[in-house]
């Protein structure tokens, strides 16, 4: 079986750097914060933030979206991080799936990801690169960061063959399926009941909505109507949301909530849904993690949600195997 970490990815926002405390207090391996500008603040001021509260634990991405910034910004907010947090920090990047459908526009092209990966490797190593068709290279003088090369592990979130694939050429990681040549890490959303409490509860349906009704965000905005209306309250839910916008519009209040908070329009959702994941008393979300290890994975994120979050961290933290 392999040796499972337990870390958790939370969105940035207030409560970011003391949850990361919180985390590093209970044992946590690493804390991710999530990146989408549409929906959360900056990423890379809360993991500084963060860095400064902590000690131990380590702090990572989950995931930066390219286009969000040039590769030499994001190349000198990286070693920022990885120099205030002593070494502690890994960057994953994704295709944007949220964040760009939030914005009315498609995911990035994986060769996209691709040479931008690339490019900011390149500029940690302290490379000369070419961005825009011009040489670009980390000019940052002795004291003002660190020096390069900065060695700050890259990851890629990758699905699918193409990013199988694409990972082993450029990553030292991935948040996906278990991958045959690298670590791997996914996410999992649940919460560890309390005694004699039942799995449909108020509070259990509360703590995990947010991550429950993803797949009707993600079918209205990446395939549209027809596929929503295909899932168990599709229809209804599609209906709710385009009387209130314009059709040039409606991507605005897709992805309200998503993945922290359930909307009105969310919550009959749950209805019809199955409340899987990590959900159980402690004995039964142990045995579910130790089925991901013995899956491949290195790594779980567990992502809690609803209206205590330092519950959820301190309960499936005192359930881990």
């Amino acid at each position: 079986m392999t040796a499972l970490e337990l870390s958790c990815g939370l969105p940035p926002g207030p409560d970011f750097a003391g949850l990361a405390a919180l985390a590093e207090e209970l044992g946590y391996a690493r804390v991710w914060i999530f990146d989408s500008a549409p929906l959360w603040e900056d990423p890379l001021v809360h993991l500084a933030l963060a860095a400064e509260r902590t000690r131990r634990i380590g702090l990572a991405t989950a995931v930066l979206i390219p286009d969000q910034r040039s590769p030499m910004a994001m190349a000198s907010g990286i070693a920022t991080i990885a120099r205030i947090s002593g070494g502690r920090f890994r960057a994953c990047f994704g295709t944007g799936f949220t964040s760009r459908f939030a914005l009315g526009r498609r995911p990035m092209p994986l060769d996209d990801l691709a040479r931008y990966v690339r490019a900011v490797r390149g500029l940690l190593a302290g490379e000369t690169v070419r961005l825009d068709g011009a040489a670009a290279r980390m000019l940052h003088a002795d004291g003002l960061a660190a020096a390069r090369p900065v060695g700050v592990p890259l990851w890629l979130s990758a699905f699918g063959p193409r990013g199988t694939a694409l990972a082993e050429e450029i990553a030292d990681g991935v948040i996906g399926p278990p991958h045959p040549a690298l670590p791997s890490a996914v996410l999992a959303s649940g919460t560890v009941l309390d005694p004699g409490e039942e799995p449909d509860s108020a509070r259990v349906r509360e703590a995990v909505g947010p991550w429950r009704v993803v797949d009707w965000h993600n079918a209205y905005a990446a395939s549209g109507a027809d596929a929503v209306d295909a899932l168990p309250g599709g229809l209804a839910w599609r209906e709710s949301l385009e009387k209130l916008a314009p059709e040039g519009e409606r991507h605005l209040l897709t992805f309200e909530g998503h993945v922290t908070h359930l909307t009105e329009r969310d919550r009959p959702l749950l209805d019809h849904i199955g409340l899987k994941g990590l959900i159980g008393g402690p004995e039964r979300v142990a045995r579910r993690l130790g089925r991901l290890a013995d899956a491949g994975y290195r790594e779980v994120i567990y992502t809690p949600t609803g209206p205590d979050v330092p519950r959820e961290l301190r309960a499936l933290a005192a359930a881990r195997p």
